[in-house]
């Protein structure tokens, strides 16, 4: 199972290279793979996909929420494994809310260049998508639930005593996470619910299987993750052990090893 691996100075150095590389690597792989997601509809010749702000957009919109989800998730170890406090403290989550707070503006500006793009383009399909269709039209209600929890609720984070509050952020997280759903909700149902020929307009139906795929998407999401935390360590402890103060000379006497 090992496949090879003998703990050697040797096999930690190409080790801690190769976790270098892999590193260096999921940069640009995020970058490039939320970019090319984003192609997909910025290609079409739909109103309110064809726009060149997508492949930014999405990037933002994905570490924008994807902070959010590892705040929710540490948020719940914290609670549910006391000791693990130890491990992922309040500074290390405070600098997420950072990275939070942040992109939520980059994602909010996106929402505000869609507006200037369409109005700018003088494209009547566009400015009927956005002016009329998204603010005010019968899924007004979807885009501005998304806009109050992408854009305003993460302002938040701009006060320090909430930034490092754990059931702040914890309930800011959710929002963000439901935001971002919306989000996905009102790229696709706006877009698509009244496009250029009006004999094709109608109205989304929620049915029951949509329902059930919603529900069991988070029912296996957090079953898989639960099992995971009970199968396999939460924490790498080849990244712990080399932060742990052993053989300290600061360390009482009595602790220390040697004959007395």
């Amino acid at each position: 199972l090992s496949l090879g691996w003998k703990g050697t100075a040797k096999n930690w150095s190409q080790f801690e290279m190769i976790y270098l590389v892999l590193a260096g690597l999921s940069t640009p792989l995020v970058i490039s793979v939320h970019t090319i997601v984003s192609f997909d509809f910025a290609v079409s010749g739909l109103p309110g996909w064809h726009t060149t702000i997508f492949p930014p957009y999405f990037v933002a919109g994905a570490i924008f929420s994807g902070f959010a989800m590892v705040i929710t998730l540490m948020s719940l170890i914290r609670i549910g494994f006391p000791k693990f406090k130890d491990y992922i403290t309040i500074d290390h989550m405070e600098v997420m809310n950072k990275i939070i707070m942040m992109t939520g503006l980059m994602v909010g500006y996106a929402y505000g260049a869609e507006f200037l793009i369409a109005w700018y383009s003088g494209n009547a399909y566009e400015q009927y998508v956005f002016f009329v269709s998204r603010a005010f039209g019968p899924y007004a209600w979807a885009y501005w639930t998304m806009i109050f929890c992408n854009v305003f609720v993460p302002q938040l984070f701009w006060f320090k005593k909430l930034r490092r509050s754990i059931p702040v952020m914890f309930v800011v997280s959710i929002f963000v996470n439901i935001g971002m759903w919306f989000e996905r909700f009102v790229i696709t149902v706006t877009s698509l619910h009244r496009d250029f020929l009006p004999s094709n307009w109608g109205q989304y139906a929620w049915s029951a299987y949509d329902t059930a795929i919603l529900v069991g998407s988070f029912g296996m999401f957090f079953t898989i993750f639960l099992l995971y935390l009970r199968v396999f360590p939460a924490i790498s402890i080849a990244e712990i052990k080399p932060m742990l103060a052993v053989g300290r000379e600061d360390e009482p006497e009595h602790l220390k090893g040697g004959g007395h």
